[in-house]
């Protein structure tokens, strides 16, 4: 579902000069320790992300992507001899089926065979997703299995370095549960035990849902006009007991702080579901696929903060956290952080925004 920007806004308005020295190649030595852009306030305030339980009051709700990162980058050889290298997209629920981005200087045709990793094979099944843009295999084995054994870390295109045994810790949040993902929530990868606990004693709440981040997520907006941007689809899901949450919380005068844009687009997504079916609940929970489109001009019904990293230029969640925070507040807090330093992207440091009035 698209939701076009104005006709002022072209992908353009989005774009941004990044000193390619402040794209994070590795994490914050403690994951606390990253520094927090304050953006909620009239002006923005330079902290210390093991702050954040402070800017919080009792009584608040902070809903979290428990979603699992998965080695979903393989290496393998077709049977003609060709290389392939592989990105996983997702894996097919109840099955030992993928879909998969392949690269090899020939496709592999349906029926044809590859071998990953030296260790097993998968048959092409054939092409698959939007746009026939992915290939459908099927392994000879548990994927998730053959993946955690045999895969690699599928770190972003910005990251230089090959995955090491410190990125299958860092590249993965400390309440990480449900196996899916291809990249990382990576707002959520700021928080360690201590602000967790330090949260709970303040008298937050925290609940989850999930969205199982696609590759997607880093595709470039290639045409110039917001409204013929088609989204990639991701499986989401608001459970029941998260939504009892964030009503109880919002009619007790509680914030709901969606940590994440992965977050955000589960929720709002799920709200936007609910409306259309008409129900007199806010979300529409259990599980579905999404391909929501934020823009500015969207009406957000669910989240009243959003915690969130430094995004690509040019990238669908730049326009999602201008339309949250307005535009220009965000174009003006890209441009302090630029000044003062941050880290960007999904080792980056993160940056809190409230919802915009207008």
């Amino acid at each position: 579902m698209n939701h076009s920007a104005p006709p002022a806004y072209t992908v353009a308005d989005f774009d941004f000069e990044l000193p390619p020295e402040l794209i994070a190649q590795h994490p914050a030595a403690e994951r606390s320790a990253s520094r927090l852009l304050d953006g909620s306030g009239t002006a923005p305030v330079d902290r210390v992300f093991r702050e954040l339980p402070g800017l919080l009051r009792a009584g608040d709700l902070l809903v979290f992507n428990n979603t699992r990162v998965i080695k979903a980058r393989l290496y393998g050889v077709k049977a003609t001899g060709g290389n392939v290298e592989a990105l996983v997209e997702r894996v097919l629920p109840g099955t030992q089926e993928v879909w998969m981005h392949l690269r090899a200087s020939k496709s592999p045709k349906p029926g044809s065979r590859v071998r990953f990793a030296d260790a097993f094979d998968a048959e092409v099944l054939g092409r698959c997703g939007p746009d026939n843009g992915l290939f459908h295999l099927r392994f000879a084995g548990d994927p998730f299995a053959l993946l955690e054994q045999h895969g690699h870390v599928p770190l972003p295109p910005y990251i230089a370095h090959a995955d090491d045994a410190d990125d299958v810790r860092r590249y993965q949040t400390v309440f990480a549960a449900e196996p899916g993902a291809v990249a990382a929530p990576t707002a959520a990868l700021h928080f360690d035990e201590a602000v967790l606990a330090a949260l709970a004693e303040r008298g937050v709440g925290t609940a989850e849902v999930t969205l199982h981040v696609g590759a997607g997520t880093f595709q470039p907006v290639r045409v110039e006009s917001i409204a013929d941007h088609k989204m990639h689809s991701e499986w989401c899901q608001v459970p029941p007991e998260t939504a009892a949450r964030i009503a109880a919380t919002k009619a007790a005068g509680g914030r709901v702080l969606a940590v994440g844009t992965t977050t955000m687009r589960t929720l709002e997504s799920a709200a936007v579901a609910a409306r259309r079916a008409g129900l007199a609940e806010l979300l529409q929970t259990g599980p579905r696929e999404t391909d929501i489109f934020i823009t500015p001009g969207f009406e957000f019904q669910v989240a009243d903060l959003l915690l969130t990293n430094f995004h690509l230029p040019r990238s669908t969640l730049m326009m999602l956290v201008s339309a949250f925070a307005g535009y220009e507040r965000v174009m003006a807090l890209y441009r302090h952080a630029i000044g003062a330093r941050y880290r960007f992207f999904s080792y980056g440091d993160a940056m809190l925004l409230a919802r915009s009035a207008g």
